[in-house]
């Protein structure tokens, strides 16, 4: 391979080359968020999924880990944050299954775009205790800065941390108040969670669900559907060879009531959440089920064809970009196995979204359709025209590629 000075003359500054790469991103940017809408995206996002690119046709350019500090990039950045992004040596030297001689930690390329977040996120004492930061860590991963760096810290927990209670009593028994560390939350109790449906005025994720003897504890419990939108686990389950069902994903599961119920089936459920102003990952751990605390935009850590049902309530609808539910939804696909589930629990969008936008975008994906049931939302008012769509879709069992 000739050496980079035998081109010198003959190639951009690299100074000049980033300018030139980040005016051209950016001009993209500005243009497809100008001129393209939720709604008119569908044509292109369909269109995607007839089309084929050669990847010969796409040029590819490596930049080295010096191009880039030498760039100026990394001006803004914190030492901690460039200790972990850097390249790593393998102390064996190359490696087959890297195809490489070094490492690089995966980080979300949104952490650089808010520098002043991620200095306060990678700024405390190495081998020493983190700050408690729990607030800023999650809008800093909402953002796009996921996978959230690693850091060389202790977490804060709970000075009076107890043990969780044994199973089965934790299935439906509220936790420790000592088992939480509540600075990012405006409850400071689960007192107050449980009761803030009553005392609180405002909107709230999942307001009602920490109350384990209110509505969770009826949630899948119905033996017959009748056709309406609130399929049972057992109808769903029947649609498949006994035993089969094994192991899946609920994502945005709230507290984790719909792992609770499939567990006592012998099944295996992963919960994704969030906590939007409550400890929901907290809650679904003491509970004896196994939290995943990643948004919606994290391409689901599962392999190819693995899972047998994925299962999803209110979560996925209109207020997710259309393209990026587009790519949420072939995710969906991916990490099922031939013949695996996928149950779209409670979809809601206005009825003429429903019928322009999202039927197209699901059915584009390739799923069959085993339940499709349409029904009005009528929770915010009928004049808002607001429908769900609860759905039980089958990844192919034969040519599913």
């Amino acid at each position: 391979m000739d050496s980079p000075r035998h081109h010198k003359s003959r190639s951009l500054p690299t100074n000049l080359f980033f300018v030139l790469l980040l005016s051209t991103n950016l001009l993209t940017f500005f243009l497809s968020t100008t001129f393209y809408s939720s709604c008119s995206l569908i044509s292109s996002v369909l269109d995607a999924t007839s089309s084929t690119t050669s990847t010969n046709s796409v040029p590819s350019t490596t930049v080295s880990h010096d191009e880039f500090k030498r760039s100026g990039v990394t001006e803004d950045l914190p030492p901690e944050f460039l200790a972990f992004t850097s390249g790593q040596s393998l102390p064996f030297g190359f490696n087959s299954n890297f195809d490489s001689d070094t490492i690089f930690p995966p980080v979300g390329n949104g952490c650089t775009r808010f520098p002043d977040d991620l200095r306060r996120f990678m700024t405390y004492a190495v081998n020493g205790s983190c700050p408690d930061d729990e607030h800023l860590a999650q809008k800093l991963l909402l953002r796009g800065c996921e996978a959230l760096p690693r850091r060389r810290c202790r977490p804060a927990a709970s000075p009076d941390y107890v043990e969780p209670f044994p199973h089965p009593m934790c299935l439906w028994t509220t936790p420790s108040d000592n088992s939480v560390v509540w600075t990012a939350y405006t409850c400071k109790n689960y007192d107050c969670l449980i009761n803030r449906k009553h005392r609180q005025k405002g909107f709230d994720d999942c307001k009602d669900c920490f109350d384990l003897e209110g509505r969770e504890k009826s949630r899948w419990t119905a033996t017959e559907s009748h056709g309406s939108l609130d399929f049972t686990i057992d109808e769903v389950l029947a649609t498949k060879p006994p035993g089969t069902i094994r192991i899946g994903l609920d994502i945005g599961g709230g507290v984790a009531t719909f792992a609770i119920r499939m567990m006592q089936r012998n099944i295996t459920i992963v919960t994704t959440s969030m906590n939007l102003n409550g400890p929901f990952n907290s809650f679904i751990a003491s509970r004896g089920v196994v939290p995943l605390y990643i948004s919606i935009s994290q391409r689901l850590p599962f392999f190819d064809n693995t899972l047998d049902i994925v299962h999803s309530m209110h979560v996925l609808s209109n207020w997710i970009p259309t393209t990026l539910l587009h790519f949420l939804l072939f995710d969906v696909y991916r990490v099922l196995r031939p013949g695996g589930l996928f149950w779209l629990d409670h979809f809601f969008c206005s009825g003429d979204q429903l019928e322009k936008v999202y039927a197209p975008v699901i059915e584009s994906v390739g799923f069959n359709k085993l339940k499709w049931v349409v029904g009005r939302k009528l929770d915010r008012g009928p004049e808002l025209q607001e429908m769900y769509l609860s759905a039980l879709l089958e990844k192919p069992l034969k040519n599913s590629w």
